[in-house]
Order: structure tokens, then C-alpha cells, then sequence
């Protein structure tokens, strides 16, 4: 079950990197991450079969956007009382993620190896979004790693489960994938993600074929070949001329519209835990 304790403190980010990670354009691999989370089959089901319907991708996709990215600013840029509160928020949900016996997939959503490749994958989507801004330094890389760590604690991995450095994540990054694996029911939610099924069908019918390319470019090979994404030299070259396309337009933006919707879930996120209102 859930402690109480507060997460453990790390180093809050420096403001190039906090510039950097507020910044819109890290959403074309929002998408990309999802998959990889749920690409454990704990994970999947426990998604797909959730009884807590209100925070339902599927059925609820701008609250749960919302909330996703409230969290994961929270994690990243969140005072140490906040991050306590959004645990607190995520726990009260997280009490109804659990297999029945019936169920053909035993899951827990206070399993802490589950939630450890759950932040893994934040951490993984955050590099790719650091690197669609510019490609880091070293010592900005490292700083992504040491503050990533709170992807793991704010949730109930204890700080000693995360790896090391970014070299024996590495390590343990490679064994993860393994673990991947997908069956009927999680490939279908997963490629109706894949392919924006969850929003409305004028909107799904335009994007999701060039959002397929876009989610499938930002996959490690294993997953998106388990998803059953197409890839391809010209899907890689229309991936390719996406992202410097997206690159190009984000540099004329102003810098509220660049954080844009970063700095709304980050400002509604503080919002609803100073005044007690369900997160959520």
C-alpha cells in the first residue's frame, strides 16, 4: 500500500533547462510515450480495464490531458509540498487499479517495478522533447537525468530503484524492453491512440495518418514493431520534414504561445492543489 512519507527532494531545474522543458513542441512525442508506458502488458491492461472511468483517455481525452501533463510539469518544475500532494491525488486514483481474479493479467498499479517503467518512459519522452528544442550538452543531459528522478519518486519508487546514471539506465533501459509485449485487447487501445481515435472523427480522420508516422518515429523499434506501425524510408523522410517543419514554425512563436499548453496544465495544476480541488 501507498506511504505517506514525502517524496525525496533533488535539485530543482536550472533556468536554460526549465526554459527548454517549457516549451510546446515536446508534445509531437506525447503520443510515442503513451504507447511505450502501456507497452508493458500489466500496464496495458491495467489501463484498458480501469474502473476509474473519469480518468479515461478514451472516454475523458482533455481531462486526461490535462492531467497527464499536470503531473508531469508537477514532477519536473513542483515544489517538494506539491509533488506530496499530486502523489497524494495519483495514490487516491491508483487505489482502483488492480486485477480481479478473474482477470487473465494480474496487476497492481502500486507495483513499483511497473512504476518504474512508467517513469522510465517520462524520462525517455522528456529527452526526446529536450532534444526537439536543440541537441543538449552533456552536463544538460545529466541534469535531465538527476531531475527525472522525480518521474519515479513522485509516484511510489524508492529513490535507491532509480538508476544510477544515465549509463546504467542505459543498461537497464535495454532489459526493460524485453519485458514489452502486447496482446489483442492492448494492441487495439493502443493503436486507436496511435491513430487520435479518441478524438472527434473529423479531427481523427486528418491527423491520425500522420500521426501514426510521427508516434512510430518516436518508438524504440521493438514497440513499434509490435504495434504493428509501418515504417519505412519515406515514412522516415515524412517524419523527418515534420519535425524540422514544427522546429521552424516553434522559433517564430513568442515565448508564452512556445510553453503553450506547458505553462496552462502548470498553472492549473498549482491551481487545484493549493485549493484542495480534485487533480485527478
Amino acid at each position: 500500500m501507498a506511504q505517506a512519507t514525502s517524496p525525496v527532494a533533488t535539485p530543482f531545474p536550472s533556468p536554460e533547462l526549465r526554459r527548454d522543458l517549457m516549451n510546446g513542441l515536446g508534445l509531437l512525442a506525447a503520443g510515442a510515450n503513451v504507447v511505450m508506458q502501456l507497452a508493458r502488458l500489466e500496464i496495458g491492461h491495467g489501463v484498458a480495464r480501469s474502473r476509474v472511468e473519469s480518468g479515461s483517455l478514451t472516454r475523458h481525452p482533455f481531462k486526461r490531458t490535462r492531467t497527464t501533463l499536470g503531473y508531469v510539469t508537477i514532477a519536473l518544475l513542483g515544489s517538494d509540498e506539491e509533488r506530496l500532494a499530486l502523489r497524494r491525488e495519483v495514490n487516491r486514483q491508483h487505489r482502483h487499479v488492480r486485477s480481479r481474479p478473474e482477470d487473465p493479467v494480474a496487476y497492481d498499479a502500486f507495483d513499483p517495478e511497473l512504476q518504474l517503467w512508467v517513469a522510465a518512459c517520462l524520462y525517455r519522452g522528456t529527452l526526446d522533447a529536450l532534444r526537439l528544442v536543440g541537441e543538449p550538452s552533456e552536463a544538460r543531459l545529466d541534469e535531465l537525468y538527476r531531475l527525472s528522478a522525480r518521474f519515479a519518486t513522485t509516484l511510489q519508487v524508492p529513490a535507491s530503484r532509480w538508476p544510477a546514471d544515465r549509463a546504467v539506465f542505459e543498461a537497464y533501459w535495454a532489459s526493460a524492453l524485453e519485458q514489452t509485449a502486447m496482446d489483442e485487447l492492448t494492441r487495439g487501445y493502443l493503436w486507436d491512440i496511435a491513430s487520435l481515435r479518441f478524438v472527434p472523427r473529423p479531427l481523427s480522420t486528418l491527423a491520425g495518418p500522420l500521426h501514426r508516422v510521427v508516434t512510430a518515429g518516436f518508438l524504440p523499434t521493438v514497440i513499434r514493431e509490435e504495434l504493428g506501425l509501418a515504417w519505412n524510408p519515406a515514412r522516415a523522410r515524412l517524419f523527418s520534414v515534420t519535425i524540422r517543419v514544427a522546429r521552424g514554425l516553434n522559433r517564430w512563436l513568442p515565448t508564452p504561445l512556445r510553453a503553450f499548453p506547458l505553462n496552462l496544465a502548470l498553472w492549473d495544476a498549482r491551481r487545484r492543489l493549493r485549493s484542495g480541488r480534485t487533480f485527478v
